[in-house]
């Protein structure tokens, strides 16, 4: 379950855009979901981090108090420190789910992945970065090619989990020292597409004409 009452990771990033990457329903469930969320404040600010299955168990929660030099920043800070967290519990061949609440950084992350796929590695966009996020990006990047496929979603931030963590990391410091959880997501949900012909066929044998 999600964190403060909010909708299991799956169903937003099911439910939220992917810049640059079409996900047509049923098709891209992944095996990790991690939500992503820095502050920025005169007084400090913070990284949080939500991760969980696709079957909705939580595998981490990480609430870290930061000084960044702005938001921007902090939310390249916050993305590298969660998939830092995903990749010491997850195998290298699973598919993860990023959620951000920051646009140009869920742009950034699918046109890295999709350069990757590039004969030339060329990204369809060019990608620009804040520069004091210069080696936080070089670590998501490293990050992003280790896992067999990644996609990012742009959700809202009243609906990001990791948002109150990140806004109040030392009221939730506690989610720090919960128990290291190796935890793999449930067998994928079995299709029924070979149970049940296409609607066309099921027509043509039903009323005896052909369907478009």
């Amino acid at each position: 379950m999600a964190a403060h009452g909010r909708p299991a990771l799956r169903d937003l990033f099911d439910e939220s855009p992917t810049p640059h990457i079409a996900h047509p329903p049923r098709t891209h469930h992944r095996d990790f979901y991690v939500a992503t969320d820095g502050s920025f404040r005169e007084s400090g600010g913070g990284l949080g981090a939500v991760i969980e299955t696709r079957d909705g168990t939580r595998v981490a929660r990480a609430a870290i108090p930061d000084a960044p030099p702005d938001n921007n920043v902090a939310e390249y800070r916050a993305l590298h420190l969660g998939l830092d967290v995903l990749a010491a519990r997850a195998p290298r061949d699973a598919t993860v789910g990023v959620l951000v609440d920051h646009d140009a950084l869920a742009s950034n992350v699918n046109n890295t992945v999709l350069a990757a796929t590039h004969p030339r590695g060329k990204p369809l966009k060019p990608i620009s970065v804040p520069p004091a996020t210069q080696y936080h990006w070089r670590g998501i990047q490293a990050r992003l090619s280790g896992f067999d496929e990644v996609r990012a979603a742009q959700i809202d931030s009243d609906q990001n989990p990791a948002h109150p963590l990140a806004n109040a990391p030392t009221r939730y410091e506690h989610v720090n020292r919960e128990p290291d959880r190796c935890v793999l997501p449930e067998p994928p949900e079995p299709t029924r597409s070979a149970e049940f012909p296409p609607p066309s066929r099921a027509d043509r044998n039903g009323s005896g004409r052909a369907s478009d």
